[in-house]
C-alpha cells in the first residue's frame, strides 16, 4: 500500500513543471513556446515530505525548474524579496517605504547590474536567463496568481541580490533615518547651509548585531576531521537559524555535473548552504568589517556642492533616483538630487560633514561564487571559488569526502590602514584612509585541518573556531574580526573539546545540548546571595534545585 501511495504521488508531481492552464499575463508567442520547449527537458519530482528534486539536461535547465518550484511554494516572497533589493517595496507599502527604497537605491545601482549581465560570461548569462524564465513561465502557467508590482522578471534582476544571507546588506552603521534626513527633512539637499544638521548616527552602532541579538536568531556550524567520526568520513552539521520560511529545501540537479541539496533563500538560483556528492558548506553570520563610512569636508562654489581630498577640491557625482510609491491606490513618484564621492553615495551628514559609504553590496562575481562552489569536488575548487573575494557576509564552516574540514572568517576582506579605526567614520579627505585594494583569501581569518580535529562558528569570534588550536588575534588587523564571543560559541568549543569518536546522530544531539554557559557565571554568585537570606519554602525548593544544577 504504501509504495502505490508514493507511486500516485510522484505521478503528480513530476508532471508539476507544466500544468495545463491558459496565459493571463502579457507573454509574447516566442517567449512562450521558448519556455514549454524548456520545461519539456525539466523534471521536478516531490518526495513523500514535500521536497522538490529538480532535474534537467543543463545547468540551466535545473535553475529553470528550481525557480518554478520555489514559485509553487512562495511566489509572494521571491517578489517582495526582489522589491526590496531593487529599491522597490513603496511600491507596496506606500510612502512610509520611501526612505528605505532611497536607501537601497544609492546603495545599489540598477544600471551596473544591466551591465554586468550584458558582460558577463555565456554560460552564466543562460542561468541569468533561465531564472527570469522561470519566473516568467510560473505566472504565465497561473494567471490566477497576482503579482503585487512584478509582471515580468528580467534577467539582470539577480545581480540586484547577490548573497543568500539573512541580512546581506551591509551599511557601515548607516540608518534610514540618516538618508531621510539628508534627504528628505531638508527637502531640497542644495539649500542645506555650511553648519550642517548632526546626523543620528551613533558611533557605537551596534547594528551588525541587531539581528542576532534583538531577534534571538543566529547560526552554529561543526565540522568533525575523521578521526573524530565513528564511520571514518568527515562529518557536517548545518543549523542555520532563519526567520520562519526564509528559506526552502531543495535538491538540483542536472547533466552537466550538478547535483547539489540545501537551503534556497526564496528568489534565488543557488543551493545556499548544503552539499553535493563531494563537499558540503554551511554558513554564520560574519560581523567582519567590509563596509565603511566616510566623513566628507564639504564647500559650495557657484551653488554647487563639493568635497576635499588631499587638499584637492572635488566635485560631487550628481544623480537623480526617481522613487515609486503607492498612496490612495494611485502610483507616484519622488524624484531625488542624490550624491556621491569617490568612496560612494552620500547616505547622512553629521558636524558639517557629508557621510559617504564604500561597500561591496551587489556584485557579478559574488553571485558567480554563489554557483561555482555548488559545483566544487573538492577543498582546492572550493577555495578556488572562494578567491573571487566577493562574499561580503558569510562565514564559512566547510567538510568534504576527502577527510578535510575548513572555516573562513569572511571572504571579501579590503586591505586598510591600521592607523584608523574603521568601526567608526573616518576622515575622508586624507587618501590614506581609503582601501587599498582586498586581502588575498590566504590572508583571511581561517582554519584548515587543525590538529585537534572538529572546527565551530555560532555567530562568534573565529579566534575559538578550535578551542586552543584556533588561530591567533594578534595576526590580524582588528577590522578582520570584531566579532565577540556568545554564549553559543563557549558552549559549543567546551562540547566539542570532550567527544573522541561520534557518528551523525551523536552529533545532533550535542548541537541541541540545552546548557545556558551565561549561567556558568551568573548562577554561583546568585547562590551565594540566596544564602544569606531567610527563604520561603516554595523559593528554598527552587535555590535547592538550582544548587543542584551548578554541581
Amino acid at each position: 500500500m504504501k509504495k502505490l501511495y508514493l507511486i500516485f504521488i510522484l505521478a503528480i508531481m513530476v508532471n508539476a513543471i507544466q500544468p495545463s492552464i491558459s496565459n493571463a499575463q502579457k507573454f509574447t508567442a516566442l517567449e512562450k513556446a521558448r519556455w514549454e520547449k524548456q520545461a519539456s527537458q525539466i523534471t521536478i519530482i516531490r518526495d513523500e515530505w514535500g521536497i522538490p528534486h529538480i532535474y534537467g539536461k543543463t545547468d540551466a535547465d535545473a535553475v529553470f525548474g528550481l525557480m518554478y518550484a520555489q514559485c509553487e511554494e512562495n511566489f509572494e516572497q521571491i517578489e517582495l524579496n526582489y522589491l526590496e533589493m531593487l529599491g522597490r517595496t513603496a511600491e507596496v507599502k506606500g510612502p512610509n517605504a520611501i526612505y528605505d527604497d532611497l536607501m537601497m537605491r544609492l546603495i545599489q545601482d540598477s544600471s551596473d547590474a544591466i551591465k554586468d549581465f550584458n558582460n558577463c560570461p555565456a554560460w552564466f548569462k543562460a542561468l541569468l536567463v533561465a531564472h527570469a524564465d522561470g519566473l516568467n513561465y510560473y505566472l504565465y502557467k497561473h494567471p490566477e496568481i497576482k503579482p503585487k508590482v512584478i509582471n515580468y522578471f528580467k534577467p539582470w534582476y539577480h545581480l540586484m541580490w547577490t548573497d543568500g544571507s539573512v541580512s546581506p546588506t551591509r551599511t557601515g552603521g548607516i540608518k534610514v533615518k540618516d538618508v531621510k534626513q539628508f534627504y528628505g527633512v531638508n527637502k531640497n539637499v542644495a539649500s542645506i547651509s555650511a553648519d550642517l544638521t548632526a546626523s543620528q548616527l551613533d558611533e557605537n552602532d551596534l547594528s551588525p548585531y541587531d539581528m542576532e541579538e534583538k531577534t534571538l536568531k543566529g547560526s552554529n556550524g561543526f565540522a568533525i576531521a575523521p578521526m573524530h567520526s565513528k564511520n571514518g568520513t568527515a562529518l557536517l552539521y548545518i543549523n542555520p537559524h532563519v526567520p520562519f520560511y526564509f528559506r526552502s529545501e531543495m535538491h538540483m540537479s542536472s547533466e552537466q555535473g550538478l547535483n547539489v541539496y540545501g537551503a534556497v533563500t526564496w528568489g534565488q538560483m543557488f543551493i545556499y548552504q548544503g552539499f553535493n556528492a563531494y563537499c558540503g558548506w554551511m554558513h554564520t553570520t560574519s560581523y567582519a568589517d567590509v563596509a565603511d563610512v566616510f566623513e566628507e569636508k564639504v564647500s559650495k562654489q557657484n551653488e554647487e556642492w563639493l568635497y576635499e581630498l588631499d587638499n584637492k577640491i572635488m566635485p560631487f557625482q550628481k544623480k537623480q533616483i526617481p522613487v515609486s510609491y503607492l498612496e490612495e491606490g494611485e502610483r507616484r513618484t519622488k524624484i531625488f538630487t542624490t550624491y556621491a564621492s569617490g568612496h560612494g553615495p552620500i547616505m547622512g551628514s553629521r558636524q558639517n560633514k557629508w557621510l559617504s559609504l564604500k561597500e561591496n553590496n551587489r556584485s557579478l562575481n559574488a553571485l558567480i561564487e554563489c554557483w561555482t562552489r555548488t559545483k566544487a569536488k573538492n577543498l582546492k575548487e572550493y577555495k578556488n571559488a572562494l578567491s573571487l573575494l566577493a562574499n561580503n557576509s558569510n562565514n564559512t564552516v566547510y567538510a568534504d569526502a576527502d577527510g578535510n574540514i575548513a572555516y573562513w572568517h569572511g571572504n571579501f576582506m579590503p586591505k586598510r590602514s591600521r592607523q584608523y579605526d574603521y568601526s567608526l567614520p573616518v576622515d575622508g579627505s586624507i587618501k590614506n584612509t581609503d582601501w587599498m585594494g582586498l586581502h588575498p583569501l590566504n590572508e583571511i581569518v581561517q582554519g584548515i585541518n587543525p590538529v585537534n580535529g572538529w572546527l565551530q562558528n555560532c555567530n562568534a569570534t573565529p579566534f575559538t573556531m578550535a578551542g586552543t588550536y584556533s588561530p591567533k588575534a594578534s595576526n590580524y588587523p582588528s577590522y578582520m574580526a570584531p566579532d565577540g564571543e556568545n554564549g553559543r560559541g563557549i558552549t559549543a568549543v567546551k562540547l566539542l573539546a570532550q567527544i573522541e569518536k561520534i557518528d551523525i546522530d551523536e552529533l545532533i544531539q550535542l548541537g541541541y545540548n540545552k546548557h545556558l554557559s551565561a549561567f556558568d557565571i551568573l548562577l554561583p554568585s546568585f547562590l551565594a546571595e540566596m544564602k544569606k537570606d531567610t527563604l520561603s519554602p516554595s523559593l528554598s525548593k527552587a535555590v535547592t534545585y538550582l544548587k543542584q544544577l551548578e554541581s
